[in-house]
């Protein structure tokens, strides 16, 4: 395996050209040809499911004799937050309901577009009470909800029938300006960083591969998904020889978790569960190996492609892998060295053998050849009493 130099150039410049593109969940068909049109320029071929998930292939160039060969899948998300006008007001006005999860606290002063059936239009999200000339202290007393913003577009609207006569309806999609900062000291802060970041870490470890032309031992999907901050995301799209989902996405750095700023995190568990316990050490000796900074974590609010694919049926093993993030759902933060290291990490992992010698057959037929966790010694009788296993299995 090789350490592989990211172009951290083409990283930034692919994250730019993602953030320009708005895709809350729903609306995400630009970006699935942006998508596709950066693997073309790389040789990479795909394919598309009905809904645009596109599903990659970087064929397997190490020789495998055996009958059945896995395959491995990396996931990112294409999709982003956003909103859908609920309600035209009387006065003109939108009321929202978010798609997918987040606090009307971030939309509050947003700058967003409105796409109706025909065409676009341009606004602002307003709390209810938004002057202080007017209602003075108040403004800093009203809830914090969705019911308490409205969309105040950039038209000549004063009632009902002004929205309606520009193509407003309810069910209109409205996407958030992402207002990207590329920092010279290599910070990097906008809206949607989850998962655009991943996206661009994703296509530029692929671009490391292609261009290094290095020797794959597993073929590998490399999917986009659309659906992950509404909850499915993975739940289709993976082939059917898939071993291993590793889900790329964001780390929340925030009081309570041990992810840092700077570096990759793997996190051994979310809301979904453990993830697999010999891939994620997979992952971590990688990082120990080829010197990458890593830090484990355990996320409590947190979900993922690779939980949706244990959740659609798929028998794979799961692991992430993360960049860190401030703000997560807000005006994110990341560092660009965070994204090239979790570049760095994929490209590696594109390289490396299964997780386990025995996942290169589909089904065991005996335990004799079955993983291990935990070692002799760490198993050893304690001054606590066990069942004998042996004697059970045999009553």
């Amino acid at each position: 395996m090789e350490k592989l130099p990211i172009d951290v150039d083409y990283l930034k410049t692919t994250l730019l050209e993602l953030l320009a593109i708005p895709s809350p969940a729903g609306l995400t068909d630009a970006i699935v040809h942006y998508t596709g049109c950066r693997l073309d320029r790389m040789g990479i071929p795909y394919q598309l499911t009905r809904r645009g998930t596109i599903r990659a292939l970087l064929p397997r160039s190490l020789p495998e004799r055996r009958r059945y060969s896995p395959a491995r899948a990396i996931v990112a998300h294409l999709d982003t937050l956003g909103a859908m006008v609920s309600q035209i007001k009387p006065n003109g006005r939108l009321t929202l309901r978010p798609v997918g999860t987040w606090s009307s606290r971030w939309a509050e002063g947003g700058r967003v577009t409105v796409f109706t059936d025909h065409g676009r239009h341009r606004g602002s999200v307003l709390p209810l009470l938004a002057s202080g000339h007017v209602y003075g202290d108040a403004v800093d007393t009203q809830p914090v909800a969705w019911e308490q913003v409205e969309v105040r577009l950039d038209e000549q609207v004063f009632m009902a029938a002004d929205a309606a006569a520009l193509g407003i309806q309810v069910g209109d999609f409205v996407a958030f300006d992402p207002n990207p900062e590329l920092l010279d000291n290599g910070f990097i802060v906008s809206r949607y960083l989850d998962n655009k970041a991943g996206v661009a870490a994703l296509l530029a470890a692929l671009k490391a591969v292609t261009d290094a032309k290095v020797a794959i031992a597993m073929t590998c999907h490399p999917i986009f998904t659309l659906t992950e901050e509404v909850g499915s995301g993975a739940r289709a799209g993976i082939d059917k020889d898939v071993s291993e989902v590793i889900g790329v996405d964001i780390g929340p750095t925030e009081a309570g978790q041990d992810t840092q700023r700077m570096g990759v995190t793997i996190p051994l568990m979310d809301s979904a569960g453990p993830h697999d316990y010999h891939l994620t050490r997979r992952l971590l000796s990688l990082c120990t190996e080829h010197g990458i900074p890593s830090h484990r974590d355990v996320f409590r609010f947190y979900h993922s492609d690779a939980g949706s694919a244990v959740s659609a049926g798929y028998d794979v093993r799961t692991a992430l892998a993360c960049f860190a993030t401030d703000a997560s759902h807000g005006y994110e933060r990341t560092h660009v060295s965070t994204l090239a290291h979790l570049a760095q990490l994929l490209s590696l992992y594109m390289q490396s053998p299964p997780a386990l010698p025995e996942d290169r057959e589909p089904v065991l037929d005996s335990v004799d050849s079955f993983s291990q966790q935990l070692d002799a010694e760490q198993m050893a009788p304690t001054d606590t009493p066990r069942p004998d296993l042996g004697k059970l299995l045999r009553q």
